[in-house]
């Protein structure tokens, strides 16, 4: 089993390592938080609801309910109203079209190119969050569809530092930081 440390917690990334439903929730929550966060999420989400995640519960639970789990101090996102929304639209996904199995969206996909197309068509997976997916689920979970690193091209570049899909420890943190950094000030330096 793939030992994940995206979180930086030993807790979280140890669920994140077993459950391919918290890993697209992390995934889903990664935005305008820090990652840790983002990822620290589903471990908080799983002890909130008081059992394991799982995607055909949270997609049926009251909205409003999901909502106030997500605002409990510490809110689990900056936005938690939209990011419980968003989450239960892909647990509904999930439950729905991969038999309630979240390792169902890559299993089975005969090219990288066909598993970039169904982790697009998931609720707030664009181009970009759906190639680190793709690039993480490649690197570090084993999922060795053919052309993997072609689909999810720049993040699946081997020794890069690029994205969540490259963070291994705190060293490879610091150098994803760095990367994002340095992108920043090339796009401010470019206006």
């Amino acid at each position: 089993m793939p030992k994940l440390a995206i979180a930086q917690d030993r807790d979280a990334d140890e669920l994140l390592s077993e459950s391919p439903l918290a890993l697209l929730i992390g995934l889903v929550l990664d935005q305008q938080i820090t990652l840790e966060k983002a990822f620290m999420a589903p471990l908080l989400l799983s002890r909130r609801l008081g059992e394991t995640l799982n995607a055909s519960k949270i997609a049926s639970i009251d909205p409003a309910q999901l909502e106030k789990i997500f605002s409990e101090k510490p809110a689990l996102h900056r936005y938690p109203a939209a990011m419980a929304q968003r989450v239960q639209e892909v647990c509904m996904v999930v439950a729905q079209e991969y038999g309630n199995d979240a390792s169902q969206i890559w299993t089975g996909a005969k090219d990288g190119k066909e598993l970039l197309a169904r982790i697009r068509r998931l609720p707030g997976f664009g181009e970009m969050k759906a190639k680190i997916f793709l690039a993480l689920l490649g690197k570090q979970m084993g999922v060795d569809v053919p052309n993997w690193r072609e689909a999810s091209s720049p993040f699946g570049e081997p020794g890069s530092f690029r994205s969540v899909a490259d963070i291994t420890d705190t060293e490879s943190l610091k150098k994803v930081r760095e990367f994002k950094s340095e992108m920043k000030a090339q796009g401010k330096a470019a206006k």
